[in-house]
């Protein structure tokens, strides 16, 4: 029989997500470490603060990560504490349902409790790739096939898009002002609301002609949201807060676009004999027409899709810089961003 994580050790099947545990804690950032040590003993009574190692995970840059081992259950889970005002922008209420829905299919791992500002779940063990390994020959294809069977995942809810209305909510979160001079002259210089809804219609104009399947979408697919297992013949996605239903043109653009990294060396995006290549893995492995006209069809779809990924994180980043504590310059990496979307939109294919 199954335990609750309140009562004994971690529990053997995943819940539904208005049965997951919530405990009334909150992780402080600047306590963290000590705060999450104590979350675990009241998730886990049975667990002794001795036999636990504790680290923090310092590549996200939009919440706090520590990865808990627990060396005499032989068991590691992760504590995912939210960013400062993330609920601005990333709807938790949907990433539950995600994360226990996803569990429930053994797509990821069990989600143990809730707490105040976050979550306690399962860890994934293997390799987190560079983003410059993202389309080795050995990853690429892994990628592929993992990304088209999330695309036939069925969750309950809403099956529309959600790119266009996750924008328009996006863009009514940009602050009228920073409240720092630096900010607020760098955004001046490079941007304007009006700006930003006109080309929010010319994303809507992109994304129709794109011609789009909508699938279920990860939406968020950059290289430390992906795990090669050590047998290195399959990966796992991780980190599930934007996922939704969503084109899949955009999915794939955002991870090419991901190939970049964080400091936007888009000379890594892949070219287009690599691209068929992948989109030929993708559509085999659900038994989809790859045939060379299908090939040039996603082609195009993923291209006319591209600049709404840059438009998308370089949105979220400005919402970000009026609200995170975390050591990262938002408002320079919506500016990238933005740069190379006008790039991208200059250069579509017929």
């Amino acid at each position: 029989m199954p335990h609750s994580p309140l009562t004994a050790g971690a529990p053997e099947a995943p819940a539904p997500a208005h049965d997951i545990p919530f405990v009334e804690f909150e992780v402080r950032s600047d306590c963290l470490l000590d705060d999450a040590r104590e979350l675990l003993g009241r998730v886990f009574p049975g667990w002794a603060a001795a036999d636990l190692d504790l680290e923090q995970n310092t590549d996200g840059i939009t919440n706090k990560l520590v990865r808990c081992t627990n060396r005499r259950a032989g068991l590691t889970v992760l504590i995912r504490a939210y960013g400062k005002n993330t609920e601005i922008i990333i709807d938790r209420s949907q990433e539950l349902m995600n994360m226990a829905s996803l569990a429930h299919r053994g797509v990821c791992p069990p989600l143990y409790a809730r707490f105040s500002n976050g979550l306690v779940y399962g860890y994934i063990p293997g390799t987190v790739p560079s983003p410059e390994e993202m389309g080795s020959d050995l990853l690429a294809p892994l990628i592929a096939r993992q990304l088209a069977e999330w695309g036939q995942i069925s969750l309950p809810g809403d099956r529309s898009p959600r790119l266009l209305p996750t924008l328009r909510r996006w863009l009514g979160d940009i602050p009228k002002c920073y409240g720092d001079e630096r900010k607020d002259a760098l955004f001046r210089k490079h941007f304007s609301l009006d700006m930003l809804r006109s080309e929010l219609a010319e994303l809507e104009r992109l994304a129709a002609a794109a011609d789009s399947p909508v699938v279920f979408a990860h939406n968020d697919l950059l290289s430390g949201n992906i795990v090669l297992a050590a047998s290195k013949d399959k990966v796992s996605f991780i980190d599930y807060e934007y996922a939704t239903y969503n084109y899949r043109g955009f999915d794939v653009a955002n991870h090419f676009n991901e190939y970049a990294g964080f400091e936007c060396d888009y000379s890594r995006y892949p070219t287009k004999a690599a691209q068929l290549r992948w989109f030929k893995v993708y559509l085999d492995h659900i038994n989809l027409d790859s045939s060379p006209a299908a090939l040039e069809r996603m082609y195009r779809e993923v291209c006319y899709l591209r600049p709404a990924s840059h438009y998308y994180w370089g949105v979220w980043a400005l919402v970000q810089a009026a609200i995170s504590d975390i050591d990262f310059d938002y408002l320079d990496y919506a500016c990238q961003r933005f740069d190379k979307y006008f790039d991208d939109k200059a250069q579509l294919p017929e």
